[in-house]
């Protein structure tokens, strides 16, 4: 997913490597295909998780009209809203961006087949979903298609939340987020919680190399209560190469964390974290 701040190729000497290119484009064609063959597969794990919990936040009266909204943080191009509200795998997903029956179409082409596509497939449970993300084609390209509700380019790591996104945070409820943790800190979390009006669960998957304790202060102050899934990681994509591979190890250690059988194994894993108001 796109992220926050400057962009780069790599986070730090040998660390992890960067895709900010692939968020700057008008479609999702480049990103599928670039993801394609390092098995990005994040959000296929996220979207029985993410539709669960959606579920659930909707059940709960919180005394406000309308149903809750799910704010996904670096949204890039709608993805986990794809697969959130509407009756498709990421499986599909890939072929769909990545055939090449579709490489040559024209982008207008593209998202007027995806809108038509996406519409055809929603499911009736489908909930609002709200974007953030710093890119703006790629957001602009979900909001045309269908599967935001609204879009919202606001770097909080930066700044404070635009009139457009403040209002929109009252009527959040949920936060969902694969892949941001290593681009976003504390800031973006505080900001967005700051805002909120109704009660707000955050459903997060972060790659163990990163630590997601100081996120958890943060969550922790604003009156949530944070589990994490120790019994099981969650494969995200393949290492780039050797270098990445050796940075992910490392990183993994320094945070007490056992690569055997996961990140030694060629694959960054994430971790999920749940969190919601602590009623103890």
């Amino acid at each position: 997913m796109a992220r926050s701040g400057s962009r780069g190729i790599e986070d730090g000497a040998g660390g992890k490597t960067r895709f900010d290119d692939i968020y700057d484009r008008p479609d999702p064609r480049v990103y599928f295909s670039r993801l394609a063959p390092l098995e990005y597969e994040i959000p296929h794990h996220a979207q029985p998780v993410f539709r669960r919990v959606a579920a659930e936040r909707a059940a709960l009266d919180d005394g406000r009209p309308h149903r809750p909204a799910v704010l996904d943080v670096c949204c890039s191009y709608g993805i986990n809203a794809a697969l959130l509200n509407h009756d498709i795998t990421l499986a599909e997903m890939y072929e769909r961006y990545t055939s090449p029956a579709r490489q040559t179409m024209p982008t207008a082409e593209l998202a007027a087949r995806d809108k038509e596509f996406y519409a055809e497939r929603r499911r009736p449970d489908a909930v609002p979903v709200f974007g953030l993300d710093v890119s703006a084609p790629a957001v602009h390209y979900a909001l045309e298609v269908g599967l935001l509700d609204a879009a919202f380019t606001d770097d909080l790591e930066q700044g404070s939340p635009s009139t457009g996104l403040s209002r929109a945070l009252a009527e959040v409820g949920l936060i969902t987020l694969t892949g941001g943790g290593s681009y976003i800190t504390a800031r973006t979390f505080a900001a967005l919680l700051d805002g909120a009006r109704r009660p707000v669960w955050v459903s997060a998957f972060v790659l163990r190399t990163v630590s997601y304790h100081p996120i958890v202060q943060t969550l922790t102050a604003h009156g949530l209560r944070t589990t994490v899934e120790v019994s099981r990681t969650y494969p995200q994509r393949l290492f780039t190469d050797e270098r990445e591979r050796q940075f992910a190890i490392a990183a993994v250690r320094a945070l007490g964390g056992d690569p055997t059988g996961c990140e030694e194994n060629g694959r960054f894993h994430s971790l999920h974290y749940e969190s919601r108001p602590d009623t103890r």
